[in-house]
């Protein structure tokens, strides 16, 4: 299955999911390199479809990739938003991240984060970059991945 039709059988999976729950709206669709990035406007069933700390989000997510695995699609990795919960979640991080910053910068302690999925791990990443005196790696494997912050070259350990 080539790119565009991988990204039409990803925004009509989760539409036919989302119909099964009673749920008939318009999923908005972008594609940036490899990630097919699927957004569900605001509905009475946010909540429903988030999940606890965005559980079903998740399993919506797996859902739609391990789909487009078993077509042997082109792109195959996926994100799902439902009513922008990602997006302010993201942001959320990126003033936690700020902060965790500011403290390094202050007290020149390494800060050992706690262990974050991929998407976060690279938010925070991302934040750090704006401080040219730190630098950042993650450690650790599996879930217990997470991000180191310091000052100076993370190599000088």
């Amino acid at each position: 299955m080539d790119r565009e039709a991988s990204i039409a059988f990803a925004e009509k999976y989760l539409e036919d999911m989302l119909a099964f729950f009673g749920l008939n709206v318009a999923v908005a669709v972008t594609c940036d390199e490899d990630v097919i990035e699927l957004s569900v406007p605001s509905t009475h069933l946010n909540g429903f479809l988030i999940g606890q700390h965005g559980a079903t989000l998740k399993s919506l997510q797996m859902l739609i990739s391990a789909a487009l695995r078993a077509k042997e699609a082109e792109v195959q990795r996926v994100t799902v938003d439902i009513a922008d919960y990602r997006r302010h979640q993201a942001e959320r991080l990126e003033e936690r991240a700020r902060e965790w910053c500011a403290h390094v910068v202050s007290s020149g302690e390494a800060m050992h984060l706690e262990p974050m999925n991929p998407a976060d791990r690279r938010v925070v990443h991302q934040v750090i970059q704006e401080y040219p005196s730190l630098v950042s790696e993650s450690e650790g494997e599996g879930r217990t991945r997470h991000v180191v912050i310091q000052v100076g070259d993370i190599t000088e350990k």
